[in-house]
């Protein structure tokens, strides 16, 4: 038998730091911890006791009752920021219960943070779930359609933000994907006395077919679509350009949502910005991964750590999931 010459051997073998599953930790490029993850709680007026929300395997509505409980529950796990949706029962065309100091915002807000001080609470400032209509700020005419008016839909927000400022957050929000809204944002909180609040803006969110189980979570009755002021989920070069814009116009956080579909845009978003950048693993994707594991076709804890890690790797240095109370088990198993 001829044997070969140690020279044609590769000097440099990547299995060796493969061997043993210490070593493999030892080098792992990318690292999840619960630092990184932002949990989604939803928060339904006029209910006594939580409702499942079908389409969302283990999610539910609370009522406000159980916020508190809530929140003191996910702060043992090690879920240490969460990100509030209400589910309002006052309705109206421009959605002002947000701005109203009594209202189901500035309530979550305040009970979430006497429950847990040290817990960083987030509003989601948007209309969609406050407006009979259930757009995203103030509609009007437009030809033979009816659209969101920008302008005067960034004149509520700015009051939406500053209440949710007085009753306490700690962080702002804004999902509509109004043009000039981080501006707008800032201007009011500024104006205000609270430079301080910083905004994670909701920068490059595409009018996506992941987000049906989310008007389930909020008990959407909208029809239509959001095509007008949402991105499509075509145009990579706006994206970048959405982030950079709401990044010049004071954006603290920049945002891209849904998550495993996009993470071309995660990465070029990196690349071209130092802010911290979160994603949103949405609805959809946690049905989807539910759905899989429910008919045995997947395993869950390891497609939900991959899809994570992916998140992170593309760059993202947050990351907003209904899997961050699982996560505190999964990670310390």
């Amino acid at each position: 038998m001829t044997m070969q010459s140690p020279s044609a051997y590769p000097t440099f073998r990547f299995r060796r730091l493969r061997q043993t599953s210490v070593l493999r930790k030892l080098v792992k490029e990318t690292r999840l911890s619960m630092d990184d993850f932002i949990l989604p709680i939803f928060v339904e007026e006029g209910i006594e006791q939580p409702v499942a929300i079908p389409s969302m395997t283990g999610v539910v509505r609370y009522p406000e009752t159980q916020l508190a409980e809530v929140v003191q529950r996910v702060w043992r796990a090690g879920v240490k920021a969460i990100i509030l949706f209400g589910v309002s029962t006052h309705k109206d065309e421009d959605g002002s219960d947000t701005w109203s100091e009594n209202g189901l915002l500035a309530r979550m807000i305040r009970i979430a943070k006497a429950a847990v001080p040290e817990m960083l609470v987030i509003s989601d400032n948007c209309f969609c779930e406050y407006t009979t209509h259930g757009h995203c700020g103030v509609i009007h005419s437009c030809g033979n359609t009816v659209d969101v008016d920008n302008d005067l839909t960034l004149i509520n927000l700015q009051k939406q933000v500053v209440a949710s400022a007085k009753a306490g957050v700690d962080m702002i929000a804004p999902s509509g994907m109004q043009d000039g809204m981080i501006a707008a944002i800032r201007e009011a909180l500024d104006a205000a006395g609270y430079r301080h609040i910083p905004v994670m803006s909701y920068s490059t969110k595409f009018a996506s077919a992941f987000y049906g189980p989310f008007r389930d979570a909020v008990d959407s009755t909208f029809k239509g679509t959001r095509d007008t002021y949402q991105m499509d989920p075509a145009n990579g070069r706006e994206a970048l350009a959405e982030s950079l814009l709401d990044e010049a116009e004071g954006a603290d956080i920049l945002m891209v949502k849904p998550g495993i579909a996009y993470l071309d845009v995660l990465a070029n978003i990196r690349a071209h910005s130092s802010r911290p950048l979160a994603v949103y693993q949405v609805s959809g994707e946690y049905a989807m991964i539910k759905a899989g594991a429910a008919a045995g076709v997947i395993d869950e804890k390891a497609i939900v750590l991959e899809s994570l890690q992916a998140f992170k790797r593309a760059g993202a240095d947050l990351i907003i999931t209904y899997y961050a109370e699982q996560m505190a088990e999964w990670l310390t198993a």
